[in-house]
């Protein structure tokens, strides 16, 4: 703008030029000033060294848990895992022992409390203690809601939320003592969405993730440092471990080609080493995958669109009926699209990672 006069240049500049400099000084100073800390306060959450750490993964026996605990001990990281199945179990410790790791392998029936602390106990008179907690146990049952019982709820809420509950409860007196530790909590996008046929799974999903992050909140001042995790999906091979009701073939042809797609899933060594990547910074909450990251940023933003998708999402779902309330895992729901090329990668990653 150009002013008429000389008299009108100089009120300007009275009125705004001293004004705006000193506001923009305190601005700068206030931007550098919070630049700094937090440039200090991330390269000293980036030097969390994993090694000689002891880490305690559950699920650890295929899947997720046991690509983390591979790359952790190729970390230096000492590890212990633990599952239900003994013979899942000892898989896994056998292909942790070839890469020359001591893994410590223990069954352990997390929706039980007094088992979860027998397991903790056991942990930490073997470690001395538990530097790293890494909560990735779940199961997902899928499925339209007529198909699904109170019952599924309840051991949803046991396997996903009070499983995490339990192990995290147990190893805070030790990490408190210590002023130390991280606690990483793998939830799921499904914990942010709830998606059509997953209302279980998303429902004990969406309470771990509130947990995770009022806990983040709680024990900072204790030195404890907590992760949320939200993956979308990922080249598991965990389909074939899932339980599937109603039309059980048909939902187990669309979890299983989705969960195997390039673009849409994501590779689980990927994964992982995002994983431990944010569990050394010590980041406040990290999603995984593209898909995840644009789902939650047009749920966040445009909830009522978000909804009329998901809506639409259902309908193209297979209809109730088939086996009804009855349930049958991934590997007794095959049909001819499942297996089939659609799935290949997610079938290699099966094969890769003991599910």
């Amino acid at each position: 703008m150009i002013c008429p006069t000389p008299c009108l240049t100089a009120q300007w500049r009275f009125y705004f030029v001293p004004h705006s400099t000193g506001v923009s000084k305190t601005f700068l100073w206030s931007a550098a000033t919070a630049g700094l800390l937090l440039f200090a306060r991330s390269q000293s959450r980036q030097h969390y060294d994993l090694r000689r750490k002891s880490v305690l993964i559950t699920g650890g026996s295929r899947g997720l848990g046991l690509v983390l605990a591979r790359q952790l001990v190729s970390k230096g990281a000492r590890v212990a895992i633990c599952a239900r199945d003994e013979q899942e179990l000892e898989r896994a410790a056998a292909d942790l022992r070839a890469r020359g790791a001591v893994p410590l392998a223990l069954v352990c029936d997390l929706r039980d409390r007094d088992d979860v602390e027998r397991m903790i106990a056991a942990v930490n008179s073997a470690f001395g203690s538990i530097d790293v907690l890494i909560n990735n146990a779940g199961i997902i049952t899928v499925g339209p809601l007529e198909e699904m019982t109170l019952a599924d709820f309840a051991e949803a809420m046991d396997s996903n939320f009070w499983s995490g509950v339990y192990t995290t409860m147990a190893v805070l007196p030790g990490m408190r003592s210590r002023r130390s530790g991280r606690i990483v909590n793998i939830t799921s996008i499904g914990g942010r969405i709830a998606v059509p046929h997953l209302l279980p799974y998303s429902a004990s999903k969406f309470a771990f993730t509130g947990f995770s992050r009022g806990l983040r909140s709680e024990v900072a001042k204790d030195g404890i440092v907590v992760t949320t995790v939200v993956p979308g999906l990922m080249r598991t091979g965990s389909p074939r471990h899932a339980s599937f009701k109603g039309k059980n073939e048909n939902e187990h042809a669309w979890f299983s080609i989705a969960d195997s797609l390039p673009g849409l899933s994501m590779d689980v060594e990927r994964a992982a080493s995002q994983i431990i990547d944010a569990t050394r910074r010590g980041d406040t909450q990290i999603t995984l995958t593209l898909p995840a990251r644009l789902a939650a940023a047009v749920d966040a933003l445009m909830p009522e669109f978000s909804g009329r998708l998901l809506e639409v999402a259902n309908r193209c779902l297979p209809d109730p009926g088939g086996i009804g309330q009855r349930a049958r895992k991934g590997f007794q729901s095959t049909s001819s699209a499942s297996p089939s090329i659609l799935t290949a990668l997610g079938d290699l990653a099966a094969a890769r990672n003991n599910e």
